[in-house]
């Protein structure tokens, strides 16, 4: 057997071992029967129309786009002045703001979110909705900080250097020259953030409680009460959701080029 082949058979065993947990979960999202019961007792989806009829569903649901839309979006704010920060000021102390940027998503998500919980209940504003967003944006900026940096990498300095010949102030230079360049590498960092706040629970949990409910608290939540398919098909619909905003950025964004490859051109 060559050693194509046998490679071919290993990675064919660890995407069917990935693919199976997923598998089993949206079977049980079909079942007809009110329980998790795999391979499903009948079909039905009703269990995913669920989400959107059902009043306290549907209140999670938009709980999570709304706090994962505004977190990603903070997110991007403040990623871009400090990309842009250090993609104009080549130093070696401007590494330090990178390292800024980057810490809290290296940090375990729970000490992260202890230490959030600390700080809101110090002043006094433990339980706000606004808490999670600026939390969420906090402990994202990682992402649309390395999209945009990568972005900003990717920018021929000659042309940010005619423009400035030509007159044209930083404010000008960014609005006209480098925005559009970098357009596609903010749009990813923002689906990324998304992405993941939508999915996130542990400092959501930490900073809002049960003021207010998103997907994945709902999900906690209702294990008290029983397990039920609608669980699966939340779980399916992330699932889903993710897959159609990274096949997008794909398609649209340059995939390669958002991590960090280089085109033909550029060898």
């Amino acid at each position: 057997m060559s050693a194509t082949a046998l490679r071919r058979i290993i990675f064919t065993f660890v995407g069917i071992f990935l693919a199976a947990p997923l598998v089993v979960v949206a079977g049980v999202s079909v079942n007809e029967k009110q329980a998790l019961t795999f391979p499903p007792q009948g079909f039905s989806f009703n269990w995913y129309q669920q989400i959107f009829t059902d009043d306290s569903w549907r209140a999670a649901l938009i709980n999570s786009v709304t706090l994962a839309a505004a977190s990603a979006a903070l997110a991007v704010l403040m990623a871009l002045p400090l990309s842009w920060f250090l993609w104009r000021r080549i130093a070696p102390w401007a590494n330090v703001f990178r390292l800024l940027g980057v810490a809290p998503f290296i940090l375990p998500p729970v000490i992260t979110a202890l230490g959030f919980l600390t700080f809101w209940a110090t002043i006094g504003a433990y339980g706000q909705p606004w808490t999670a967003a600026i939390s969420h944006a906090i402990f994202f900026i990682t992402l649309p900080l390395v999209t945009l940096s990568l972005g900003f990498a990717s920018i021929d300095r000659s042309l940010v250097e005619a423009a400035a010949t030509m007159g044209a102030n930083d404010r000008t230079i960014l609005r006209t020259v480098v925005l559009p360049l970098i357009l596609p590498y903010l749009i990813s960092g923002f689906a990324f953030a998304f992405v993941l706040s939508l999915n996130e629970y542990i400092i959501a949990y930490m900073t809002v409680g049960f003021t207010m409910e998103t997907l994945p608290i709902k999900i906690f939540n209702a294990l008290r009460y029983g397990y039920t398919p609608t669980m699966a098909s939340v779980s399916i619909f992330f699932v889903v959701l993710a897959a159609i905003i990274f096949s997008l950025i794909a398609r649209f964004g340059d995939l390669p080029k958002l991590l960090g490859a280089l085109s033909g051109g550029d060898k």
